[in-house]
This record gives structure tokens, C-alpha cells and sequence, in this order.
């Protein structure tokens, strides 16, 4: 690298400086009372030599450098604005070399003044009080990093990187950000659903600064993923070239971003159109995106389509006079002293060269150079003034340092920011006094746009989104369709007029690129091993979770009392399952239930109206009455059993079916009872036990048996009372209604009480079975406990092992089996012999003869048992014929 070294010669009086060395730039000067610098990229190739030039001529950077000009000039011509003051400036080619760029910026901090004295004080203004540009960020860092030591304020286009306040104290940018251009390209992903792309950036701080930032930033907004991301090379580098075209052609990327200078995107595009990648969406950088030296019908084919961000368009008036006034004379442009770069320019324009012309040149046919050719006949790229964006930021910043020394300049005496409130005059300037007014100025150009400097040094970050168009007559446009601006609240708002873009596809319509499908609603997205969290599979929701939304990253379970829908895209209301009166079981059950009802009425029927026969009388009528009631009570507490479950049917169901059951056992165990004590009495000296046993008592006995389980019902109920329950254990689709017991415990004594007593009466029963057996009930009673204890010992592990709804049809089976069982057990055979054979229903046994046994037992079970009959036992004899 080249240095200026400043050598100090001490004395006690004077001091003096010298440079060690004379740098020879392409420059263009003009004097005056304080000077602006600029450095430009006017050329592309570099040739170090006071008097070569480069043969890489670039009609852009010159206009950018003569825009610079024009701004002095304009702002010169102003009497509002620096008044008494006359602007001048010094511009450098840095020829897109960092050596030569950053040469001239020491040039332009240091001055060109071969020799000078240093004083005590410091008088006069610096060489330069601002400089303008460079367009490049590394360019931009090298200068910012030394001249920034200086405070020396830089006001520059797009450098992404400079950031850093504290590093990059004197740099201001009249453009957003690089990194607020990331955020606008991710607006513009985001907006067209392009989540798989591919990035390729150039091999300099700019482009390896935005592939950092723009990854980081992708991966924050979850707004997609990256393809593959690979680095433009510098120069010639086919190999390299070639490979990354290869992954472009293999990835199902089918948009490709650039951050790249025009050069690289040349390189680059020279090897697409060799391997012929078409179908891709482009997406350009502001370096690239009104490139005309892209616009070439080579390209266009691949190009065309392409969007992309673009620095904010502007009108400078004038300008094209002014450039149009340009002529490599000195008594014409008065206004430069060196026009070195003129004639470069107006050789590269016309194709000429000024006298002396080199050997050979006109022998070979060229021409020579007037400087009075015309250059509104020639389609040069300078004079087309339609588009100015770079140019328009240019005139900005140039504007910017003249407001500010403008508003430096008008400080009154006193009211100073500065130490002891001094202001900053011509005579006693320092660069750093000018960064405090930059900082601060705000100001509207004739274009109308606002430009202040935020705490970072950016302006009013806004960018317009571009679309290249090829029109059938081969003409190329570049079109604004719509702006990326910053938003009060830090974020940013993307304005699209997504009718104006021009798709270069077939279908004319937006591209799909995605490294996956969208996942539809109802299934969630699964992440595929060692791969982008872009590229996954769509995985259906399980059964009760759902997904409403597509690409949704889970599936949310559904509500207690709903489940997912087939297509897991919503929940419905579950399924509710309980007996019902509407379905076969539920029906059938009921249709039982009312029949064994119905045939007890007619039972009591019959039995009502032979109730003065003997069957009835000796069988203790109103014992048959009321067991005849419980069994209708039993056949009805089973409806209890059907229907929705709530809390009144499940506290009444088993209460119900208790006492009821309870009941009827009690009537069967009284008559048992009465069975054995009448034929105890029967036996001499048995007769003293049949008055502990008499009516009273009989329905005492029942009444207290009841009781018990009456008391036990009440006791369940308060403490631990059956309720309603939503049962989802049996299955997750469906809620089960069901009755939960609340107490085992009570459950368990309920059942317990009623198999106690059925289980004694079955004994007695037992007992008494092979008693006369004229009207002896034991057999029958006998027959009908067994098939009582049978059905309730089969129930326990039926209904333990019945789930849901089947636990009650169990349990209505078991009250209706056992209850038609005793029904027709006890009651059966009486209404055969009542109905059919009337003659055996008659209380004579025998023709003839003494009373016998059975005849006595006979007559003491009638006694015992028939309220109605009073027969002392002493006339007992009357019975026997």
C-alpha cells in the first residue's frame, strides 16, 4: 500500500512539512473558499502513471463525478444559500482499486501543497472540509477508518457495513442501509411466498457483510430458508463461475438473489446464457438493478422479469444542460482546470483521439479528435437524465455539506455550540465543528424530498422496487412497481402494484419456489433430517388435534367435549353416547321393562278379583298384594336406567332399584317365615309360636327390613351421592354419560343388603321345601331365590365389565331377569291353577276320614295367615270331613 508521510524539520521558531511523495491521479479541481472532495469510479482498470490514463472508460462514475460538479455550480449560483461563499472541489477516479481510492482520499485530507509551515495556531480551512462518496464499502472502510481519526465527515451512497458509530464517527449515507435493503428483499419473499432461494454475493465487505446479515435476518423473520449461498469471485475465475451455475441448474430454487457490483453480475450472466439456465426469478441489489449494460438482448432472455431495489429515483433540473455544455476547452468550461478526464471521456464517446494522435491511428482510419463534435447526436448513456438515482444521492449529499456549513456559518457570537458557546468561522474551521451542523440538518430538495441524518448517520431509508421489461420490439424497460419505505413504528412497509410485474414465464404468473409444498390444514409440518426447516413433510394431524391454518408448525388439541373432524381441519362436537329410549337396546329394554309392568297389573288384576278363593286367601293375600306392588316398582325403577343421565336419575336410579328389590325380598322372606311357623305350630305344643308371628308382626318384619335399606340409600346419597358423569376414557371420539356410583362402599352394602336377604329366604325355603305342599309356597320360593341369586352373582362381573352404556343395559337386564323370574316362579303356577284349573282351588283335600298332618297344617296356615278367617284351634276338627 502507499502512504503520504509527513516529515517534521524542528526548530525554536518554525517548522515545516514536506511530502515524501507525489501521487498522480485522474482528478478534476476548482477553487474556492472552502472545498468539497469526491471520489468516483470513472475508470475499471488502473495504469499508475502521471501521465497514462485508463483505457476502461465508465460513462456512469463520470456522470456521477459531473452531477457533483453541477451541485457546486447550482449551489454557487444560489443567493440564499452560503452567501459570500463560493464553493470549489477536488473529484478522483479511484479506478476501482482500494490502493488508488484510498491514496486519493489521503490526497484529499493532506492537500497536494508540496511544502508548507506549520504555526503555533492552525489558521485557514483544511484542504477539503467533506468528501462525497466512496460508493464501495471496503473502499469506504479504509477511508472512514483513517480520515474518520480527523473527524473529517464522509458523506457516502450505499456502504453496508459502517454501522458502527463509535468505529465510524464522521460517516453519513444519503441511501438506507445495506441492511435495510436485506429487510426489503425479505419483504419481497415474504410477499410472493418464496420461501427456497438462492443468494449469491460479490467477494467484498459489501457482499459478504449482506450474505451474514440477510442469513440472519431470513432466519429471524421465518420467512424462508437459503438454497445455497456461494461468493462471486473477483476477475476471471471461469471454473468457479461454472460451478455455481451447476448448483443454480440442480437446486429447485427457482429465485435467485444477487448482491453483487455490475461486474460480477456480467461474469456471471456470460456463464448462464452458455449453459442456458432458464426459468428463474432474479432478484437485484440496488448495485445492479438499473443496470443498462445489462439490458443487452444476450441477456434479456434470462433477465427479463427481474426485480429488484433501487435506490429513490429523483429529477435534478439543469443537469443536462449542464452536461451537454461539457467540451475538453478551456475557454468553454472555465469552470475546470484540469480536463484530463474530459477528453478521456470525449475520446471513449466519439471514438477519437486529440492531437498529437498515437502512431498508427490515423494511417488505420481513426479519427481525430475537435472537441467540437456534438454530443446530442451521439446516444451516449450520459446525457440520459430519466432515471437519476445514484446521481440524485449524490446532489443530496452534496446539499447536505453545504447546509450544514450554511447553518455553521450563520452562528451568532455567544450562542455558539461549542466551548464557552463559540461558533466555528472560515478562518478558524475544524472538520469535526462541521459533523455537529450534519448531524442536524434537514432540509427539502427541489424534487421534494425530505433529507435529515438519523443517531446512525442514514437517511430516510425508502427504496423503489424495479421490474425489467422486454417489449416485443426488442427495447428493454425498467419500471417502478411499487416502494419499500420505513415505517414510524421501525418497521418497514412494502407497497407493491403487482398488476404492473412482468413474469417471464409462461403461465405469466408469479413462480412457486419452495423447497416443500405447502402443508394443507389439517396436517402439521415436519422437519426433515439435516435439512433447511424450509423443506419437510406434511404429516396428518392424530385423531383429536386439528390444524385450521396451512403450514402450521403443530396440531392443536381439541376441546374437552369436541373432536377433530376426518379431515383434521376443525373440531365437532363429540358423539355423546348413554341408553337411549331412540335405539334397539334402549327400546327393547323399555319394551321388557313395561311388559313385566303391564303382566303384575294383571296379576293384581286376577288375584283382586279371585281374592275370596283359597289360593289367594292361603297364600296371605295382602303379602301377595304388596310383593305383586315391589315387582311392579322393580320393572319400572329399570326406565330409570335409559335416557341422559342427571343428577336426580342417578341419586333416585339405585335408590329406587334398592328398596324396591328390598321390598320385594322381604315379602318373599316373610312368607317363608310364615311357611315354617305354622308348620311348627302344627305340631302338638308348637301352637304357643304362632302369636309371635301374626299379621302385625308380618308387616312390621317387612316395614323394618325396608327400612334398613332405606336408611342405607339415604346415607349413600348424602355422603357420597351418585352423579352424572362425561366419561372419555372408553372412547376418545365419543362422550360416554354415565353414573358414577360416588361410594363403592355404598354400592357394595346396597347389593350386599339385597343378596343377604335373598340368600336367607333361599334357606328357609330350602327348608321348608318337602312341607305339605297343597298350598305350601317353599318350592316355588325355593325356585325363585335360586334364579335370583343366580342373575345378581352373574351380574357383578358383567357390569364390571361393561363399559359405558352397557354397564346399565346390564343392570336393567339383571333388575328385569331376576324380577320376571320371581314373577313368574311365585305367581305363575297360583294364576295356572286360579285360571285353568279352578277345581284344585278349593280348600277340601280329602273325602273321607280324620284330619291328617298336612290337613291340620293346612287349616294353621289358613288361621295364621288370612286376617279375614278367625278359627279357634279347638274347631280345627271342623275342617276334616
Amino acid at each position: 500500500m502507499l502512504y503520504v508521510y509527513l516529515i517534521s524539520e524542528s526548530s525554536s521558531l518554525l517548522s515545516s512539512c514536506k511530502l515524501r511523495r507525489q501521487f498522480y491521479l485522474n482528478s478534476m479541481h476548482k477553487p474556492g473558499d472552502v472545498v468539497l472532495g469526491g471520489l468516483f469510479n470513472v475508470h475499471y482498470t488502473s495504469v499508475f502513471s502521471k501521465l497514462s490514463f485508463t483505457s476502461d472508460f465508465g460513462t456512469a462514475g463520470f456522470r456521477h463525478a459531473m452531477t457533483m460538479a453541477f451541485a457546486i455550480d447550482e449551489i454557487n449560483k444560489k443567493p440564499n444559500l452560503l452567501p459570500n461563499v463560493t464553493l470549489g472541489y477536488s473529484l478522483y477516479d479511484n479506478c476501482a482499486t482500494l490502493v488508488i481510492g484510498f491514496s486519493a482520499a489521503l490526497l484529499l485530507a493532506s492537500g497536494q501543497e508540496e511544502q508548507f509551515l506549520l504555526q503555533e495556531e492552525c489558521l485557514g480551512t483544511p484542504p477539503v472540509l467533506g468528501i462525497v462518496g466512496d460508493s464501495f464499502s471496503t473502499f469506504s472502510i479504509a477511508t472512514s477508518d483513517v480520515l474518520g481519526l480527523f473527524n473529517l465527515p464522509i458523506v457516502s451512497l450505499p456502504s453496508s457495513v459502517l454501522l458502527d458509530r463509535q468505529r465510524f464517527p464522521s460517516f453519513f449515507r444519503t441511501i438506507p442501509s445495506d441492511a435495510f435493503q436485506v429487510r426489503a428483499m425479505i419483504k419481497i419473499l415474504k410477499r410472493f411466498g418464496w420461501t427456497w432461494a438462492g443468494l449469491l454475493v460479490s467477494d467484498d465487505d459489501y457482499g459478504l457483510h449482506v450474505s451474514q446479515t440477510f442469513q440472519s435476518d431470513l432466519a429471524q423473520s421465518g420467512g424462508g430458508c437459503l438454497a445455497y449461498s456461494e461468493i462471486l469471485p473477483w476477475g476471471e475465475n471461469p471454473a468457479e463461475l461454472k460451478r455455481i451455475v451447476e448448483i443454480m441448474k440442480r437446486s429447485t430454487a427457482r429465485v435467485v438473489i444477487v448482491f453483487a457490483h455490475q461486474i460480477h453480475v456480467i461474469q456471471l450472466m456470460e456463464e448462464v446464457v452458455r449453459e442456458n439456465v432458464t426459468g428463474l426469478q432474479w432478484i437485484a441489489s440496488e448495485a445492479w438493478s438499473a443496470a443498462a449494460v445489462l439490458q443487452t438482448p444476450r441477456f434479456m432472455p434470462y433477465l427479463s422479469g427481474t426485480l429488484g431495489i433501487a435506490i429513490r429515483r429523483g429529477e435534478i433540473l439543469g443537469l443536462r444542460d449542464f452536461l451537454l455544455r461539457i467540451r475538453p476547452d478551456l475557454h468553454i468550461i472555465n469552470f475546470l482546470i484540469n480536463t484530463f478526464q474530459v477528453m478521456q471521456f470525449w475520446e471513449y464517446i466519439f471514438d477519437c483521439r486529440f492531437a498529437p494522435p498515437p502512431a498508427g491511428w490515423v494511417e488505420a482510419g481513426g479519427e481525430v479528435c475537435t472537441g467540437q463534435e456534438d454530443l446530442e447526436s451521439v446516444g451516449t448513456e450520459l446525457l440520459d437524465v430519466s432515471d437519476l438515482r445514484p446521481e440524485y444521492n449524490i446532489y443530496k449529499a452534496v446539499y447536505a455539506l453545504a447546509y450544514a456549513l450554511d447553518d455553521m456559518l450563520q452562528c451568532e457570537p455567544g450562542r455558539g455550540p461549542f466551548s464557552g458557546h463559540s461558533c466555528a468561522t472560515l478562518q478558524i474551521l475544524k472538520p469535526w465543528q462541521l459533523i455537529h451542523y450534519l448531524e442536524k440538518v434537514n432540509f427539502t430538495t427541489s424534487f421534494g424530498d425530505q433529507v435529515s441524518f438519523d443517531e446512525n448517520g442514514d437517511a430516510l431509508p425508502i427504496y423503489d422496487v424495479m421490474n425489467w421489461l422486454w417489449l416485443p420490439d426488442g427495447r428493454t424497460k425498467v419500471q417502478s412497481v411499487g416502494l419499500v419505505k420505513k415505517l414510524a413504528s421501525k418497521g418497514e412497509e412494502l407497497t407493491l402494484d403487482e398488476e404492473k410485474i412482468f413474469w417471464n414465464f409462461d403461465s405469466k404468473q408469479s413462480p412457486l419456489s419452495v423447497c416443500s409444498e405447502s402443508c394443507p390444514p389439517g396436517t402439521r409440518m415436519a422437519r426433515k433430517k439435516g435439512q433447511p426447516f424450509c423443506c419437510f413433510d406434511c404429516v396428518p394431524c392424530s385423531e383429536g388435534k386439528f390444524s385450521n391454518d396451512t403450514d402450521s408448525m403443530e396440531c392443536t388439541s381439541c376441546p374437552e367435549d369436541f373432536w377433530s373432524n376426518v379431515q383434521r381441519d376443525h373440531c365437532i362436537p363429540k358423539k355423546t353416547e348413554f341408553l337411549s329410549y331412540h335405539e334397539p337396546l334402549g327400546i327393547c329394554l323399555t319394551t321388557t321393562s313395561l311388559l313385566g309392568t303391564f303382566i303384575c297389573a294383571v296379576v293384581l288384576g286376577i288375584f283382586t278379583y279371585h281374592r275370596s278363593t283359597p289360593m289367594v286367601r292361603a297364600n296371605n293375600s295382602e303379602l301377595s298384594f304388596l310383593l305383586l306392588l315391589s315387582l311392579k316398582s322393580c320393572f319400572l325403577c329399570s326406565l330409570l336406567f335409559i335416557g341422559r343421565p342427571s343428577l336426580w336419575t342417578c341419586q333416585l336410579r339405585h335408590a329406587a332399584f334398592g328398596i324396591s328389590f328390598v321390598l320385594c325380598v322381604s315379602c318373599i322372606l316373610v312368607k317363608t317365615i310364615v311357611v315354617l311357623a305354622v308348620f311348627k305350630a302344627s305340631k302338638p305344643g308348637g301352637g304357643a309360636s304362632l302369636k309371635w308371628f301374626g299379621a302385625v308382626q308380618q308387616r312390621g318384619t317387612v316395614l323394618v327390613l325396608t327400612s334398613i335399606q332405606a336408611a342405607i340409600c339415604t346415607a349413600w346419597i348424602v355422603s357420597a351421592s351418585p352423579a352424572p358423569h362425561k366419561n372419555t376414557q372408553y372412547h376418545n371420539d365419543k362422550i360416554v354419560y354415565e353414573c358414577v356410583v360416588g361410594s363403592t362402599v355404598g354400592f357394595a352394602v346396597l347389593l350386599g343388603y339385597i343378596g343377604f336377604l335373598a340368600i336367607l329366604s333361599f334357606l328357609l325355603a330350602f327348608l321348608a321345601r318337602n312341607l305339605p305342599d297343597n298350598f305350601n309356597e317353599a318350592k316355588l320360593i325355593t325356585f325363585s331365590m335360586l334364579i335370583f341369586c343366580a342373575v345378581w352373582v352373574a351380574f357383578v362381573p358383567a357390569y364390571v365389565n361393561s363399559p359405558g352404556k352397557y354397564s346399565d343395559a346390564v343392570e336393567v337386564f339383571a333388575i328385569l331377569a331376576s324380577s320376571f323370574g320371581l314373577l313368574l316362579a311365585l305367581f305363575g303356577p297360583k294364576c295356572y291353577i286360579i285360571l285353568l284349573r279352578p277345581e284344585r282351588n278349593t280348600k277340601k283335600t280329602q273325602s273321607k276320614g280324620g284330619c291328617s298332618i298336612s290337613q291340620t297344617f293346612l287349616v294353621c296356615y289358613y288361621h295364621l295367615v288370612d286376617i279375614h278367617v278367625q278359627i279357634p284351634r279347638a274347631d280345627l276338627s271342623i275342617w276334616c270331613i
